[in-house]
């Protein structure tokens, strides 16, 4: 992932005053570009004297953008250093694009020379002056996110509110201005910037972005390679290796290894970039790492060390180069790592609609196709035109109107076999993984459950491992970058808040160049408490906690909820609940963490169940398992259980959850009907770990339900291959009597 230093579209909030407060606006400058032009700057102006907000940095970070708007160069060039005094972030040159904006405007001004140049001239002495770290900090100020089109979309999406009227409110005021005031300024300086940051690039690094390795099997996989110019010694290469072909992602990723003091390369999944073989997500990446890893050191500039590091995709990849491990390979850093088959497409052997879209994103081209990806209006319909027909899962595609022959490939495979565990590391391959490892990953990052097993399995098989664990607040990207203050919104705690590149490169190095080990590896496992803001250290996940509790599903009922009970039932007792899996007009299991608070909960939606309030504070650390004793009218189902802190406010802190099919809760390699009418154990343990500190009087609240909804698979129990059910398996409702001896277990410490 990229780190944005200097954000070209820095996202403040509008939390203002005065919001009744109207500004003149004349209609006619919604379609006439030369009025909007002429009017902006008296707009902007009108709005700086009547503009306030409580947070000051957010203040000055909409204040200097109004300036520009408002052509008051000046003020914007003070008003930027005051934002950078004030800043939070750390960063000497935020908002430096727009620095040299306004600089280049001043002196146009004064000197009628022509902006390009002068701007030109104010980048070069500005990098002259640049370590390369600090000149790659910023290099992600100078070029928009999406594009300068996507800046004019979000520009004449605030125009288009103002259709028809002749005022604007100050809260539409400081949004259309800040939107003008981004397009103007990368629409001038974007198609500049690109030339500019190539002329500094090929003043400091030697940069081969056209490398071609061919395997033994003759295939060809595109890599990039950086060096540092001015140095010749022979170095240790930090390598990523990835299915997302972004030119300038890719080459800033390897640049960053550069000032890190490594060779950067970037190897790109075979078929994607320069490569002329068909895109493969997955499959042949056990065998590419390590043929790119082989080329590597046999390079001049190689020092015969490699390690690697990346999340997601880039995280599978470290993992599929140990399966075959090369003994160039000294250390993997995964962050947030897939597993496919057992967290992608499919968790526990339940397959998900939620990434879709992505085999299109991945394999559409050469590189990624944003546009198809990046609509979320299309996905969402065809989800929920999916479920509304109770279509069979494997004929989504058609609903989609586009073969998606990557998920069909998949849907072959609804077992964890032959085909996911030629992938990575399986069973007692991990036995031959002596490297160091770092693992990073959150507790809401939806591939948790993945990047867990590796480390879990790892330790399983190899008493020995030298395998470290961070994990804190995050989801998938934050875990990536480090976190964010606020995490669908629930505020984050300050300690909690880390560099994950910083870290990423403390490692290498320790590992690499007999460097110090990262302050924050205390022990083999570290993690954030949530609500305690502190973190802890244990040698090990089953030394995270120092006790368990062992609740179990009670018939008796208070209110909304049934009771969790700490004792064991004298004589065990049921619970019924009626699934009708044909109806369309209602969803089964709304187990997703977002937001992380809420209010309320709709009681009907599966059973619950509620702990007596703790006396006093405790944590829960681990991962919380279970077993379910359950009889159905059908030969399978999939299950739900959400854990909720219940706060002694009223509202709901989501903890964790578990999503799974029954019939493989013994084994995810082999399917095992439940015999319908006869009382079944299903066990889980596969849920997501989780760090929170609850306070006296808390308590804990867990849901129990069947999944029925548009985000996954719909299973209607006939015990044939789910994927090829549909509405007219339903049939009789599904019956289910939950035995109150079924229990959860919870990972606490006193």
């Amino acid at each position: 992932m990229k780190k944005i230093f200097c954000l070209s579209t820095l996202c403040v909030g509008v939390y203002l005053f005065a919001h009744a407060q109207q500004f003149h606006f004349p209609s006619l400058a919604v379609a006439d570009s030369s009025k909007l032009n002429e009017v902006m700057p008296r707009l902007a102006k009108a709005v700086i004297e009547n503009y306030k907000h409580a947070d000051e940095e957010t203040y000055l970070g909409n204040l200097f953008r109004l300036q520009i708007v408002a052509e008051d160069y000046n003020a914007t060039i003070e008003t930027i250093n005051a934002y950078r005094k004030k800043g939070k972030t750390g960063v000497q040159l935020a908002g430096v694009q727009y620095e040299l904006y306004a600089k280049a405007q001043l002196k146009q001004s004064q000197t009628q020379q022509d902006f390009n140049k002068t701007f030109s001239q104010l980048f070069h002495v500005l990098h002259n002056n640049l370590s390369n770290k600090e000149a790659l900090q910023i290099s992600t100020a100078f070029i928009s996110r999406f594009g300068v089109d996507a800046l004019l979309k979000e520009l004449n999406q605030s125009l288009v509110k103002q259709t028809g009227k002749d005022s604007i409110n100050l809260d539409n005021a400081i949004i259309l201005c800040n939107n003008y005031c981004l397009y103007k300024v990368y629409n001038c300086i974007e198609p500049l910037a690109n030339t500019l940051l190539k002329e500094e690039d090929a003043k400091r690094y030697i940069i081969k972005d056209d490398v071609l390795i061919k395997t033994k099997t003759g295939a060809t996989i595109n890599a990039i390679v950086v060096r540092d110019r001015t140095i010749t010694a022979p170095q240790p290469t930090a390598l990523s290796f990835t299915i997302y072909a972004d030119s300038v992602n890719n080459l800033y990723e390897a640049k960053s290894a550069v000032v890190n003091g490594y060779v950067g390369v970037v190897g790109l999944t075979r078929g994607k970039g320069l490569s002329n073989d068909e895109i493969t997500p997955y499959e042949h990446e056990a065998e590419d790492v390590n043929v790119v890893i082989d080329w590597i050191i046999h390079q001049p500039w190689s020092n015969g060390k490699v390690g690697m590091y990346g999340g997601s995709y880039n995280g599978f990849s470290q993992w599929a180069a140990t399966k075959h491990l090369h003994p160039a390979l000294k250390t993997i850093v995964p962050y947030v790592a897939a597993i496919p088959g057992l967290g992608l497409p499919m968790e526990n052997n339940v397959f998900l609609t939620a990434n879709y879209g992505w085999a299109f994103y991945v394999s559409d081209n050469k590189y990624l196709d944003n546009k198809i990806y990046y609509d979320p209006r299309r996905w969402n319909n065809m989800q929920d035109k999916w479920y509304a027909r109770g279509a069979a899962y494997n004929k989504i595609d058609s609903i989609d109107g586009a073969s998606n022959k990557w998920l069909q490939r998949w849907l072959k495979h609804p077992d964890y076999d032959k085909y996911w565990q030629s992938m990575v590391p399986y069973q007692h391959d991990f036995a031959n993984i002596s490297i160091p490892v770092l693992t990073i990953t959150g507790y809401y990052d939806d591939g948790q459950i993945s990047a867990l097993h590796y480390l879990k399995e790892h330790y399983k098989y190899n008493a020995k491992a030298n395998h470290y664990l961070i994990i804190g607040p995050y989801d998938h990207f934050g875990a990536q970058r480090g976190g964010t203050a606020v995490l669908r919104d629930y505020k984050v705690d300050s300690v909690a808040l880390i560099n994950t590149r910083e870290i990423t490169f403390q490692w290498l190095d320790y590992i690499l160049k007999d460097g110090k080990k990262p302050a924050i590896l205390e022990d083999k496992i570290n993690y954030e408490v949530m609500g305690g803001n502190q973190w802890k250290h244990a040698p090990s996940l089953d030394k995270m906690h120092n006790d368990f509790l062992t609740l179990f599903l009670s018939d008796v009922k208070a209110g909304n909820y049934y009771q969790l009970d700490s004792i064991r039932p004298r004589k065990v007792e049921y619970l019924k609940q009626e699934v009708d899996l044909a109806d369309r007009k209602t969803i089964n299991n709304n187990y997703y963490p977002f937001p992380i608070i809420i209010d309320s909960l709709d009681p009907a939606n599966g059973l619950s169940f509620i702990s007596e309030p703790f006396n006093e504070p405790i944590s829960i650390d681990g991962m919380f398992s279970g077993t379910l004793r359950a009889s159905v009218n059908k030969k399978d189902m999939d299950v739900g259980v959400a854990l909720y802190e219940v706060m002694p406010d009223g509202k709901y802190f989501h903890l964790s959850y578990f999503l799974g099919r029954a019939s493989y809760a013994k084994g995810m390699e082999k399917r095992e009907l439940l015999r319908p009418g006869v009382i079944e154990s299903i066990p889980f343990e596969r849920t997501r770990m989780v760090s929170r500190r609850l306070s006296k009087g808390s308590r804990l609240l867990v849901v129990l339900n069947v999944n029925k909804n548009p985000s996954a698979q719909i299973n209607y129990g006939t015990g044939k291959d789910v994927s090829n059910e549909t509405i007219l398996d339903a049939k009789a409702p599904l019956k289910i009597k939950w035995y109150t001896d079924s229990f959860i277990k919870i990972p606490v410490s006193r």
